[in-house]
């Protein structure tokens, strides 16, 4: 008599496996990216609430804070930028430029990528002149929240084997991001399929990775959307928040075609403070290319 068995499932991975294969995933994320630029399509919207008496009908921002009112139609700026992202060869710290050559349809510079050929020159004065092209961009963030976890990979870095023993993780079967959640129907761009692993996140340890604008800890928490197998990571989710301001960021990764890999596609931000003024803002990539780097920094760009 012969017996035939059925073969026993699969057992899951366990957790720690998962972010071990995430951790590495990253680590080659990042430096396959490294020298690669695209153009950033970023739209950003403020909304101020509580209306007083004698408050204009339409102001600037700052006159309406003044005033603590609402904005009749809420203040909109579209920007399309070169963005870049810089990891420091000594702190490993991201750090975003972006380079507006748009704002709202109208032309702001010539359109060369002036960012890219500065970066690619060593001298003193094309350090400065990046500098002053920071400056001179950051004039158009609309709202007051200062802020500089906007960058999409600013959240990969939990997943750096060197951090992630700062965060407790879990596994989680809530699959929707936060900052999409109130939306009438969810992006395609935040679905992904139920093989994929939704992992909590959460700061325990001092001296947090985001601080305030005093220097004071500001834990994070989160939710990653992890490719089991290989460890990539599809989604990302990025919560701060304490007495004066909640901001939440969510970025969708997708397959480039020309780079073989995943890249940024979309990136959703909401920050909402005490005085009840709320940003929102969505920004897309795309036209990604890539170049020589000649310098000590490792280049990241997105769009």
């Amino acid at each position: 008599m012969s017996f035939l068995a059925r073969p026993a499932p699969a057992r899951p991975a366990p957790l720690d496996t998962v972010l071990e294969r995430a951790g590495a995933y990253v680590a080659e994320f990042q430096r396959q990216l490294s020298g690669i630029v695209a153009e950033e399509r970023y739209v950003q919207e403020v909304k101020a609430f509580a209306r007083r008496s004698g408050c204009p009908a339409t102001a600037t921002y700052t006159a309406i804070l003044r005033c603590q009112g609402q904005l009749t139609t809420p203040i909109r700026l579209e920007l399309k930028s070169d963005l870049l992202l810089v990891q420091s060869a000594a702190s490993r710290k991201w750090v975003q430029f972006r380079d507006v050559f748009e704002a709202d349809g109208v032309s702001v510079r010539d359109r060369p990528e002036r960012l890219t050929r500065l970066f690619l020159n060593e001298s003193a004065a094309s350090r400065d002149q990046v500098g002053a092209i920071l400056k001179e961009s950051a004039r158009y963030n609309i709202g007051d929240i200062q802020r500089n976890i906007n960058t999409p990979v600013f959240a990969l870095q939990i997943l750096e084997r060197s951090n992630q023993p700062r965060f407790k993780f879990k596994r989680t079967n809530d699959r929707v991001p936060d900052g999409v959640k109130k939306e009438p129907a969810v992006s395609a761009a935040f679905r992904t399929s139920i093989e994929v692993w939704a992992i909590e996140y959460e700061e325990k340890q001092r001296g947090t990775l985001i601080r305030t604008t005093d220097y004071r800890d500001l834990p994070s928490r989160g939710r990653f959307w992890i490719e089991p197998d290989t460890g990539r990571v599809l989604i990302s989710e990025l919560v701060a928040r304490n007495r004066a301001v909640h901001g939440t960021v969510d970025v969708s990764y997708q397959s480039e075609p020309l780079l073989g890999l995943l890249v940024p596609i979309e990136m959703r931000e909401r920050y909402d403070d005490q005085r009840g003024v709320r940003i929102e803002a969505v920004a897309t990539y795309g036209r990604f290319r890539q170049f020589q780097v000649n310098t000590s920094e490792t280049f990241l760009i997105k769009r």
